[in-house]
């Protein structure tokens, strides 16, 4: 099979945002699929915040990752779910302590790729990680959430 080359799409002048973490990316990918859904046509530069990749990124990432058996269609059916839902699994539920496990097992893989893509902030991620372990009794999404503008 043959490697398939990637060139970057160029983007209009100004500051780029990356994503704080992986799940921000995450979440950002799935409100640009409904909206998708809803009829609009998605671009990275499109909105206010300038991200470094497109939606379809996001998701080219996760099905390399399940391609290539790093993570599981249990994952993928975590991601999906709570990202249609806009929130994590919390493990404080007795029903989601398994899929908090699997959404967690998820995004650390899918952090390594996004940030190595130049697409997620390590600093961010670190950051992200550490609060998530040492407070995951009060969970929020933060950051720039807005919904992609079309």
């Amino acid at each position: 099979m043959t490697q398939q080359r990637l060139f970057p799409k160029p983007l209009r002048d100004g500051e780029v945002t990356l994503f704080a973490s992986a799940g921000q990316a995450w979440f950002w990918f799935v409100r640009c699929q409904a909206a998708r859904i809803e009829g609009a046509r998605v671009v990275a530069d499109a909105g206010d915040v300038t991200r470094p990749c497109d939606p379809d990124d996001i998701y080219n990432a996760v099905m390399r990752l399940w391609r290539g058996g790093v993570i599981g269609q249990a994952h993928l059916q975590v991601l999906e779910y709570y990202g249609a839902v806009e929130r994590v699994p919390d493990p404080r539920v007795e029903e989601e302590q398994r899929k908090a496990v699997l959404w967690c097992e998820a995004l650390e893989v899918l952090a390594t790729v996004l940030i190595r893509r130049g697409i997620v902030d390590p600093d961010g991620e670190a950051l992200a990680q550490a609060d998530y372990d040492e407070n995951d009794s009060d969970q929020e999404m933060q950051g720039d959430f807005t919904p992609c503008h079309f």
